[in-house]
């Protein structure tokens, strides 16, 4: 007979409390007027960050293949939840149902992203597979940069490179190419963040604990041996990125919708390279470290916010020493398999 208190599901059962009583104590502190407003601000974000943090480590820890293009896949989210949204307000007037909708929208459209770069993309390996993934953020920047879009009594308008939108009576731009989205309605909210970060975690832990989720790290571990048992690689990579990319989307919808305007450049190889800090930080494969390390480095900035000129410098410190003391074995010998990789080129050109 199968334990139930076993070492999976405890960790699973203390994730979810550990993300309940946070939201618990939190409302309470917001409803009491005891939570200042630069935290409140931050109660979304810090949520979205977690989600495309759980998506990623899905990636990288349990896949075992180094993503850097999980912004791009926010980016996408983001604006096609912003468009949903602006194209559903004259008709749904409750935001909730709305939100959902662009939710939903967001992740779907990353999820089919992902599966179109994901075709050729997860035939590579290593740091090759890592530039090709930062590549597809930059040019989905780009792309978002020269992208028009409004709408009128006659319909949707769209165009590339220039603004060539000609809106009628009751015309609205929903994206204005480098000027992003402005006057985006808000309509994210807090516990939305949180139960999204609660789906986030249930379906990345059921896939980990399947059957697929098994043959995904058996890949990762030892790709020739999963191959000689039948395990189809090339399947479980694109299972893992889909879903990595389809999370990113979801957080990227409940961002775009938490601000007035949000412009491209906000998604750009920074914000990647920053939620893949947070995941490393928390442990690869770890879903409960990447929701602290993620917590904790978004809102340590602004703590140290009236240190003015040391603040950086502090933070770039305290990350360091949460790398030397966290000491993450697995994410040594995935940057080991990739020096060693370039060493034996190298030896072999010599």
């Amino acid at each position: 007979m199968k334990k139930i208190f076993d070492k999976k599901h405890i960790s699973r059962t203390t994730t979810y409390l550990m993300v309940v009583i946070a939201y618990i104590v939190l409302t309470i502190l917001q409803k009491t007027d005891n939570l200042g407003s630069l935290f409140s601000s931050l109660l979304v974000p810090v949520c979205c960050y977690i989600v495309a943090g759980i998506g990623l480590n899905l990636n990288v820890g349990i896949s075992g293949e180094l993503n850097l293009g999980q912004a791009g896949f926010m980016s996408v989210g983001a604006f096609a939840g912003i468009i949903i949204s602006g194209l559903l307000s004259p008709i749904i007037s409750s935001g909730v149902i709305r939100l959902i909708i662009a939710i939903i929208t967001g992740a779907l459209v990353a999820a089919l992203f992902g599966y179109l770069i994901g075709i050729p993309v997860l035939k590579l390996q290593g740091d090759y597979l890592a530039i090709v993934t930062l590549a597809f953020g930059q040019i989905i920047m780009s792309l978002i940069n020269n992208f028009y879009i409004g709408v009128d009594n006659n319909g949707i308008q769209m165009s590339f490179v220039d603004n060539k939108l000609n809106l009628g009576d009751g015309g609205r731009v929903l994206i204005s190419g480098p000027m992003g989205a402005n006057g985006v309605e808000r309509i994210s909210n807090f516990t939305m963040g949180i139960i999204l970060v609660i789906i986030s975690l249930i379906i990345v832990y059921n896939l980990m604990y399947s059957k697929q989720g098994r043959a995904i790290m058996a890949a990762r571990d030892n790709r020739i041996a999963a191959e000689s048992i039948g395990i189809n690689i090339s399947k479980t990579k694109m299972l893992a990125f889909v879903i990595s990319a389809s999370l990113a989307g979801a957080a990227g919808a409940l961002y775009g919708l938490n601000f007035s305007t949000v412009i491209p450049t906000k998604f750009d190889f920074n914000t990647s390279i920053l939620i893949l800090v947070y995941v490393v930080l928390g442990g690869l494969g770890n879903m409960k470290g990447t929701i602290i390390s993620t917590t904790l480095l978004v809102l340590l900035p602004e703590l140290l916010r009236g240190l003015q000129t040391y603040r950086m410098i502090i933070y770039a410190v305290v990350l360091i020493m949460i790398m030397l003391v966290s000491n993450n074995d697995q994410l040594k010998n995935m940057f080991s398999k990739v020096f060693a990789k370039n060493k034996k080129g190298v030896e072999d050109v010599s």
